[in-house]
């Protein structure tokens, strides 16, 4: 990776503020890794220009971002340009009026907006391939291509390879979590409610959120506060007064080698440093498939609001996302609502398992990234490739339906591929979960 924690956007601001450095040479280095062979299929469009020119403006200011880099996913909606989701099907559609909140947010807090970001066509996906405008390759690929994960594949890239200190993403079933642990940086899903989702092309309103890929946890606490609009409490307390918490079924399954010795290496070094870690059952887990067993929510309010476009356009979706789109054709008014109930008693008897933890531990995803080439689109790898989907969002979309907030943080060893350990629990509970990573992701740094 070109970057460590000692230059992530914490320390770097630090820096600029003691004369080190400055925006302008920042935004330099993020231009030239922006345009370097590990960003090609990253960004859809990029604004260099307009980015020198907001980090000069910004670096006369006292703004939180200092006018350094930032990514936005191609979900958003930045006035006078037009949002396509990773779509050909909107290129025709009229340029967004305004900025959305969640970009307005970052500009007023000195963001130097570099470019948009691809993603996966309408965020439908946890690998994170592209057909209309190529995939990026994951930043820790050596040789073969790897996935970057998905959706907000380019923004992972971006913020892994050093174009960017911040991508802007989304997060509806691991969006933000999984490209985070796949390409071995941070990523915050916080509490939905907290940041405002309109301005973004939707895929469910019910379970869409805002949020933020980073290079440190740091860092994440200071998107989540400009995102969110809020202040989080910090909490210097040490590892050892955290109560913590692994589900022992379910969330290990079917673990790769890779992630299963990184993350029993993890388990064990917080408790050689005082982690007070309990192994719990959440069989609530095992009830989900019933639950969504008619498509959930994705497939319903996506195809509530992709029915029109996919009437006229449908050839042109690429057909693995139009295929689960498709689903939630044959969801009626009456298992909508089912839905709504049975979710809303699944969070509440979860949520009484987790009151008396300060955090959950878990893997992020079971496995490392595969190739790109065995994903590919294809008729003969599809059955790959929604295998692979599922594995990789089977733990994150768990804290999604939960209503929850989750951080992936790095915790491989520095020979093998990115693996995420995800610190989540239930809504609201995003600052406490934020001072437990910060913690944690202290306590895994090399010595």
């Amino acid at each position: 990776m070109p970057f460590s924690p000692a230059n992530d956007l914490t320390t770097t601001l630090a820096r600029m503020r003691q004369g080190q450095s400055s925006a302008e040479a920042q935004m330099d280095a993020c231009i030239a890794a922006s345009e370097s062979p590990p960003c090609e299929h990253v960004f859809l469009q990029t604004l260099f220009p307009q980015a020198r020119q907001a980090a000069a403006h910004a670096s006369n200011q006292a703004r939180p971002l200092g006018g350094l880099a930032v990514s936005i996913k191609d979900l958003f909606d930045m006035q006078g340009m037009v949002t396509t989701a990773g779509s050909v099907v909107l290129a025709g559609a009229p340029p967004a009026a305004l900025d959305c909140p969640a970009v307005a947010r970052l500009k007023a807090a000195g963001a130097a907006i570099t470019g948009r970001t691809n993603m996966v066509e309408f965020a439908f996906s946890g690998v994170g391939i592209n057909p209309h405008f190529g995939t990026p390759a994951n930043a820790a690929s050596r040789g073969e291509a790897l996935i970057p994960g998905g959706s907000s594949s380019g923004a992972a890239v971006s913020v892994a390879t050093g174009a960017a200190f911040i991508g802007l993403g989304s997060d509806t079933g691991g969006s933000i979590r999984i490209p985070a642990a796949l390409n071995g940086i941070v990523g915050f899903k916080n509490t939905a409610r907290l940041v405002p989702t309109h301005g973004a092309v939707p895929l469910s309103t019910t379970l869409d959120t805002v949020c933020a890929l980073t290079r440190s946890v740091p860092d994440a606490i200071l998107a989540h506060e400009i995102l969110a609009a809020c202040t989080v409490t910090r909490s210097e307390a040490p590892l050892t007064t955290y109560r913590l918490a692994m589900v022992r079924n379910q969330m290990q399954d079917d673990l790769d080698s890779t992630v299963s010795r990184a993350y029993q290496r993890s388990l064990a070094l917080l408790r050689q440093r005082g982690a007070s870690i309990t192994e719990i059952d959440l069989p609530e887990i095992g009830e989900l498939a019933a639950i969504n067993a008619s498509g959930g929510f994705s497939a319903a309010e996506s195809y509530a609001w992709h029915r029109h476009l996919l009437g006229q356009h449908a050839a042109s979706y690429d057909p693995r996302v139009a295929h689960r789109i498709g689903r939630g054709a044959g969801m009626g008014a009456a298992d909508y609502v089912d839905l709504l109930h049975a979710r809303a008693d699944w969070i509440l008897r979860v949520e009484k398992r987790l009151a008396a933890f300060d955090a959950v531990l878990s893997p992020t995803v079971p496995l490392v990234a595969p190739a790109i080439a065995a994903l590919a689109p294809g008729a003969e790898r599809d059955d790959a490739f929604f295998r692979v989907n599922g594995l990789l969002l089977r733990n994150t979309s768990m804290v999604n339906m939960l209503d929850g907030c989750a951080i992936s943080i790095p915790c491989q060893a520095p020979d093998e591929l990115p693996v995420g350990l995800m610190v989540w629990h239930a809504a609201m509970h995003d600052d406490g979960v934020l001072n437990a990573a910060r913690q944690i992701e202290l306590a895994l740094q090399p010595a």
